[in-house]
């Protein structure tokens, strides 16, 4: 019985699925691309299909063979289904911030790149080809896009240099969407027989690609936003990742013309760069590992299908097309070749791009590689009913050859040539420290084997020869180890902060697993963690301590918050950002006290006690200045402080109780019965924790003012009044509060803090209890000298309006802060505290000052270095 109709197609996907399937172990068995392979299985099974077709003998298949060759797919089919996936996948793999170092390469590759190669390639078969100038053209921007899938696996399976694959993946994300674009504007010209306006041209490139950016990356917030609506649901929110691409597509290609393809890629970029800190870890793992299983199957199944038609696009070719394939493809090798080695050395030259080897270079320009997305667009020109048929000829034909030769001669020599360049070899620093961690990890290996071995009772003869074994290979490893001479103490200390860092950033990772911890809140640590690496790859210490002090500024947010606290009397914002601002610090500063124990614990054995000590000042000063911040806090909220320091530990205790029972759901000490009932008790115990805790900005300010020399002697009633016209003031390290010849417009009153002024020959420390500008403000005058804050400060502020009627309405204020002046300039006052040093929420102990250096002074000052011959190069 024949199959036909839906039956029919159903089966012949499964059928390819199965072939497919068969394809990537054979791969890797002969040491080919996938694709290249892809594309050999699908040209067999096309030529097959139509060598059946033709032969009476063998009827019995027509039905088998019509389907294939007839498959439901046309072009729209193929770029429509394949392409948002392909794309989407692309991006949301991506290291985002990585690649965002790369960013002028990246577009020169994706845009610059493929306009050229466009235009190379047209202007080269021109003379030759017989067609018009503009069909040379939309030939040259079909073959102008170039293919990831082919390259990138083979730097994967290789082992090549990340920077490389990075570079090719970042390259494909975008060019799919020039040459698309390009495609789009010269067939329409084609096809409507106008002549193309350049200038036209470019303006609605640049409105194709603007306007499909910034859509994608509002669906993609839009979506980001709606996550954690549904409540922890790993179905539903891994659901709208998969409709997530389409709808940017689609809305984006047919209702606003701009380009689909870009509006998918920006939408994966956001995913990507934001979704590790909105998804739940096993959410976020799940996530990735669906949809690499759909571009899996999505880009097998393309490029088969793809494939598949090869055959029939080269019908009627003749000797001459073989000519003009091979003029095609060189003028297409020529002209990547031209941008790669002429132009990322003026982006190197003009720092916009950090440079890129000429092995790299030599890579780039051998695996521009073309494949199904070249493909689906000759296919396209070839059924547009408003192209002649000898136009289509041309494009079908040419393009199809230029797709196989990238593929057979590039695609299967570029695995040679990456070996050749030496560019599968690991960087000087990981070659040196895996001897290291080799020598070590074996070690451990070699005592818990002896262990395990005692423990289930192997006989000594095996047990010996297991561990004489590994043994051996501690002993080589030892014998081989070269860190010590291979790298120096400041690639050392960069390799520790950036383990430091990577670390940090699988603390706040499992930390987020919690439920209950502010999204926005771990969003901004895990950005800051992910910061702090790339600044300690890129600058060593430097990067890392200026990410650090990015992170411990307060953000935008809040320093809008607090302007329209101060102005409009308004507290509700900078309520809910000192909220989230609490809870960063905590988690900042028990992340923190984890880092010393795991360097300490972990690092120390590896890369050795000095680094150890180097490393370990950058954070126990890091640490002391999120101790300090905190103390100013909770100080003045202590009841708060409290209340979210046990909320989180119990969410912790509650995070540990699920995972032991887990444990022993594993160990099949539970029942599956009695394992989902202990979690609807945990279940139900976290539901009673989530509840927002209650702040309130201005607790305490009437009782903090009492501890000010300035009001010593006024009454209460009247300090009551005074509190209710002042506003609050959280300051950062560094942060300006006047600047020299300002004048006067706020006064403010130190409840803990540290603030500096900067006169000509000296600098005048204040600490709390003291008050800033308010001589100025009461003479009206402009300040002498600028003043900064030291520390995270909790500051009171008043207008110098207010505080000159204060002060008129009240002489004894005036009295008290003339009086203070005069004991400031004979030195008579005592040093300055961060925090008060009497009454009950006094510390037990004043607080360090070695975190200001950290917080204020120059990157260069700010880091520790150490003075002994053996690290002075750190």
């Amino acid at each position: 019985m024949e199959i036909a109709g839906l039956a029919a197609i159903l089966m012949a996907i499964a059928v390819l699925l199965v072939v497919v399937s068969a394809v990537q172990p054979l791969a890797r068995r002969l040491e080919l691309s996938e694709t290249v392979l892809l594309a050999i299985v699908g040209i067999v099974i096309g030529g097959a299909a139509d060598l059946v077709l033709r032969n009476s003998h063998l009827e019995i298949f027509n039905g088998a063979a019509q389907t294939l060759l007839d498959f439901p797919l046309n072009s729209e089919a193929f770029l429509l289904i394949f392409l948002p996936i392909l794309v989407f996948q692309g991006a949301l793999g991506i290291d985002v911030r990585r690649l965002a170092h790369e960013t002028a390469t990246v577009l020169l590759l994706a845009v610059v790149a493929v306009a050229v190669s466009t235009a190379a390639i047209g202007f080269a078969l021109y003379p030759f080809a017989g067609m018009p100038l503009a069909v040379c053209l939309l030939l040259g921007s079909i073959v102008a896009t170039t293919d990831p899938s082919a390259v990138a696996g083979i730097f994967k399976e290789i082992g090549a240099a990340s920077r490389l694959t990075r570079l090719v993946e970042g390259e494909a994300l975008l060019n799919d969407a020039a040459a698309i674009s390009i495609f789009t504007i010269l067939l329409g010209s084609i096809t409507s027989h106008h002549k193309i306006m350049l200038g036209g041209a470019v303006l609605e490139f640049l409105v194709s690609f603007i306007g499909a950016l910034i859509i994608g990356i509002v669906f993609g917030r839009l979506t980001l936003m709606v996550i954690p609506a549904l409540g922890a649901a790993p179905a539903a929110e891994v659901t709208l990742t998969v409709a997530l691409p389409y709808l940017s597509y689609i809305v984006c290609d047919e209702f606003l013309g701009f380009s689909g393809v870009v509006a998918t890629a920006a939408s994966g970029l956001t995913i990507s760069i934001y979704g590790p800190s909105t998804f739940r870890p096993q959410t976020w793992r799940f996530l990735n590992e669906l949809w690499q299983q759909l571009v899996f199957w999505a880009g097998s199944l393309v490029f088969v299908l793809a494939s598949m038609l090869v055959p029939r696009l080269l019908v009627g070719m003749t000797k001459w097309d073989c000519v003009l394939i091979l003029l095609a493809a060189g003028a297409g090798l020529l002209a990547r070749g031209a941008v790669v080695f002429g132009m990322l050395p003026i982006l190197a030259a003009t720092k916009l791009s950090p440079p890129v080897p000429t092995p790299f270079k030599v890579t780039m320009v051998w695996g521009g590689l073309r494949g199904a997305i070249t493909l689906a667009l000759a296919l396209a020109v070839t059924e547009n009913e408003h192209v002649s048929s000898s136009i289509a000829h041309f494009i079908g034909i040419i393009a199809t050859g230029f797709v196989l030769i990238t593929l057979f001669v590039n695609g299967m020599s570029l695995r040679y040539l990456v070996l050749f360049l030496k560019l599968d070899q690991l960087p000087l620093i990981d070659q040196a420290l895996r001897h290291q961690i080799l020598a070590i990890g074996l070690g451990e290996v070699r005592d818990q084997t002896r262990e395990v071995a005692g423990e289930l009772g192997f006989s000594n003869n095996v047990t010996n020869t297991v561990v004489e074994v590994i043994d051996r290979r501690v002993h080589s490893e030892e014998q081989a180890n070269t860190f010590d001479t291979a790298l120096g103490d400041r690639q050392r200390v960069t390799l520790a902060l950036i383990v430091i860092a990577n670390r940090e950033r699988s603390i706040l990772l499992d930390l987020f697993r919690i439920q209950g911890l502010s999204r926005r809140v771990m969003e901004t640590l895990l950005r800051s963690a992910e910061a702090m690496v790339d600044g300690a790859r890129l600058e060593g210490r430097f990067g890392y301590v200026r990410a650090l002090r990015r992170r411990l500024r307060p953000s935008l947010r809040f320093r809008v918050a607090q302007v329209i606290h101060h102005r409009f009397n308004f507290d509700t914002p900078l309520m809910y950002c000192m909220m989230e601002r609490f809870e960063m610090l905590m988690i900042g500063y028990f992340v923190s006290l984890s880092l010393t124990r795991f360097m300490r614990q972990r690092m120390e054995p590896t890369l050795g006690t000095r680094i150890s000590e180097i490393v370990g000042e950058v954070l126990g000063r890091q640490c002391k200045l999120l101790d300090e911040a905190l103390q100013t806090l909770r100080l003045h909220y202590h009841g708060y402080s409290e209340a979210l320091e046990n909320r989180m530990l119990r969410q912790i205790a509650l995070r540990l109780e699920e995972e032991k029972y887990d444990t022993l759901m594993s160990e099949s000490l539970l029942s599956e019965e009695l394992h989902r009932e202990l979690h609807r008790d945990v279940e139900h115990r976290r539901e009673q924790l989530d509840f927002r805790l209650k702040f309130n900005i201005r607790a305490g300010i009437e009782s903090r003012i009492h501890n000010f020399p300035l009001f010593e002697g006024v009454a209460d009633g009247v300090l009551h009044d005074i509190a209710m016209k002042m506003s609050i003031h959280f300051s950062s390290p560094g942060e300006r509060l006047y600047r020299k010849g300002q004048k006067v417009r706020t006064v403010y009153f130190i409840s803990a803090g540290l603030a500096e002024t900067h006169y000509p020959k000296h600098d005048v420390r204040f600490g709390a209890g003291a008050v800033l500008g308010g001589e100025e403000a009461l003479k009206d005058e402009r300040v002498t000298a600028t003043s900064r804050s030291l520390q995270f400060g909790h500051f009171m502020t008043m207008s110098a309006r207010n505080f000159r009627r204060l002060v008129e309405e009240y002489p004894r204020i005036g009295d008290n802060l003339e009086r203070l002046a005069q004991a400031r300039s004979k030195g008579e006052l005592p040093d300055a505290q961060l925090l008060p040093q009497d009454g009950q929420d006094a510390p037990e102990s004043p607080p360090s000052y070695d975190a200001i250096d950290l917080a204020t002074a120059p990157v260069t000052r700010a880091i520790p270095v150490r003075q002994d011959s053996q690290a002075s190069d750190a």
